[in-house]
C-alpha cells in the first residue's frame, strides 16, 4: 500500500507540472510537433501512475504467497475454455508473448475441460457464464463471482488452493464479461514488466530468468465512462504513410495488420472503442471486412466519424457516378440503399452508430437556405422508416439498438456541423437514460 500511494504521488505531481509547461508552451506558441508528441506521452505516463493499482506485483519468490509464472522447476500452465470468447484466447496467446519477452520462457496454453489439466501451478481466465472453468470453481465453492456477475467490464483475481484436481495452485481471472476476462489476465502482463506501449513506443522490457507475483484478491470496478477510445484522425500525414511504406507495403495502405496492432495498444489500455481512420487517402475500414473480424477478435467496438452515417465512409465510399448524388431529397433511395446494406453487414458485431445527414466530408447536404426547410429534412430522415427500420429505438434522445441482431448503440454525436451544434453536456434527465452522448475533443 506504502508504494501504491507513492506512485499515486508522483503520478499527480508529474501531471501538475506537465499541465503548467503545456500552458506555458501554447502561451509562448513555442510548442513544435517534436515537443507535443512528448507531451503526449508524458501525460500518458503520468495517467498510468495515477491509476496504479496494487493487484498483482513483481516478487521475489520467496514469500508464502508468491506464485511463480516461470522458475527452474517448473512453469504455470494457462488453462481457458476454447469455447469461450475469441478475445479470451487472443489475451492467453498476447499473455504468452509477454512472458517470452521477459524470460525468453514458452508457456504452455492447454484447452482441455476442468479435470483433464496435471500442472503444479495454473493460470485460469475465464468469462463468467461462458468458461467452464469458471463455473466449475463456482460450483466447487472456490470462487465467488456475486460480486461482479452481470456488470460491464470488471474482473476479480485470486490465487486459489487445490482449484480443480490435478492442479495444485491458481490465479484465477473471472470476468463478468469478454472485456473484462482480457483486461484481468492483462494486467498480470503489466505487472510482469510489459507496458501496453512495448510495440507502438518501444517501452523497455527487463529481462528475467524468472518470474513470479504476488497476488492480493482484487476486484475490478465498473469504468466510469462506458466506452473509451480514440477517432484516428488526420491520418494522411502520419499513420497512412507510415503503413503503406513500412508495414502493409503489399497493400499499399493500412489495413488488417496496423488495425490489429491499434486494437491491442486499446485493449491492453483497457479502452473499448475505435473510430478509424476515414479520409479519402486511406481505404475505408468497413470496405476490407477482415478488418470488423481483427476488431472484435480483441473486442473492441466500432465507431465512426462524423462523415460517416450509420457506418458507412461518404468521404471514399459514396461513388456518385454509380449511386448518383449524396442526396437525401432527390436521392432518398440510393442514399437509403448504401446505409441499410451496412448495417446487415456490421449487425453481428458490436458497434456505436452515428445517426447523421451531413453532406460529403465538411461540407452540408444539398438542401434549402430555409432553415425549417432543414430541420424538417433532417426530422424526416432521423424518423424515416427506411432508416429507424434497421434499428429498435428505446429512447428518441438517447436510442439503443437492438434490432438487426446487431449489439449497438446510437448516440447523438456532438460535434459541430452546418446548420446544428450541439456543445453542451447530456441534461441530468438524460444521463439516467440507457443511451450515450457523445464527446468528440481534438488533441
Amino acid at each position: 500500500m506504502f508504494f501504491e500511494h507513492i506512485l499515486l504521488f508522483i503520478g499527480r505531481f508529474l501531471l501538475f507540472v506537465l499541465l503548467l509547461f503545456a500552458l506555458l508552451c501554447v502561451i509562448n506558441s513555442q510548442s513544435n510537433v517534436y515537443m507535443k508528441n512528448k507531451i503526449l506521452l508524458l501525460g500518458l505516463f503520468c495517467c498510468s501512475l495515477i491509476s496504479a493499482k496494487a493487484q498483482v506485483l513483481l516478487d521475489k519468490g520467496t514469500g508464502k504467497n508468491s506464485f511463480p509464472i516461470v522458475s527452474s522447476s517448473t512453469n504455470a500452465v494457462i488453462c481457458f475454455d476454447g469455447k469461450d470468447a475469441t478475445v479470451v484466447r487472443k489475451s492467453a496467446s498476447l499473455f504468452v508473448d509477454d512472458v517470452r519477452r521477459v524470460t525468453g520462457q514458452e508457456l504452455r496454453i492447454d484447452e482441455s475441460k476442468p479435470g483433464k489439466v496435471s500442472a503444479r501451478y495454473a493460470i485460469i481466465a475465464g468469462t463468467i457464464g461462458k468458461s467452464e472453468w469458471i463455473d466449475a470453481l463456482v460450483s466447487r465453492h472456490k470462487i465467488d463471482t456475486a460480486a461482479i456477475a452481470g456488470s460491464w467490464e470488471r474482473y476479480m483475481i485470486e490465487v486459489v488452493n487445490n482449484p480443480i484436481p490435478g492442479i495444485k495452485k491458481a490465479i484465477v481471472v473471472a470476468g463478468s464479461d469478454r472485456r473484462g476476462t482480457a483486461y484481468g489476465l492483462l494486467s498480470i502482463s503489466k505487472a510482469i514488466g510489459v507496458s501496453p506501449w512495448y510495440w507502438w513506443a518501444d517501452a523497455p522490457i527487463k529481462q528475467q530468468k524468472q518470474v513470479s507475483v504476488k497476488v492480493d484478491k482484487f476486484i475490478s470496478k465498473t469504468p466510469s465512462v462506458k466506452f473509451r477510445g480514440i477517432f484516428i484522425n488526420d491520418e494522411d500525414w502520419g499513420l497512412y504513410r507510415w503503413s503503406k511504406r513500412n508495414f502493409e507495403k503489399e497493400r499499399g495502405n493500412f489495413g488488417p495488420r496496423t488495425y490489429a496492432k491499434v486494437c491491442e495498444l486499446l485493449l491492453r489500455l483497457q479502452a473499448n472503442y475505435l473510430c478509424p481512420a476515414m479520409h479519402d487517402a486511406s481505404m475505408a475500414f468497413h470496405r476490407i471486412p477482415e478488418n470488423r473480424l481483427v476488431a472484435d477478435s480483441f473486442a473492441i467496438v466500432m465507431g465512426s466519424s462524423h462523415c460517416e452515417p450509420l457506418l458507412f465512409n461518404t468521404a471514399s465510399e459514396w461513388k456518385r457516378d454509380k449511386m448518383g448524388e449524396w442526396d437525401y431529397i432527390n436521392n432518398k433511395d440510393g442514399v437509403n440503399k448504401v446505409l441499410k446494406s451496412r448495417v446487415d453487414e456490421c449487425a453481428p458485431f458490436e458497434n456505436v452508430y452515428t445517426l447523421a445527414l451531413r453532406g460529403l466530408h465538411d461540407r452540408a447536404m444539398n438542401a434549402s437556405n430555409n432553415m425549417n426547410d432543414r430541420k424538417e429534412m433532417l426530422q424526416e430522415a432521423l424518423m424515416s422508416k427506411e432508416l429507424l427500420g434497421l434499428v429498435q429505438v428505446k429512447d428518441p434522445c438517447f436510442p439503443m439498438c437492438e434490432g438487426n441482431g446487431s449489439r449497438s448503440l446510437l448516440p447523438l454525436y456532438v460535434h459541430p456541423v452546418p446548420y446544428l451544434q450541439l456543445p453542451e453536456l447530456p441534461i441530468p434527465g438524460h444521463r439516467r437514460t440507457a443511451g450515450c452522448k457523445k464527446e468528440y475533443v481534438q488533441i
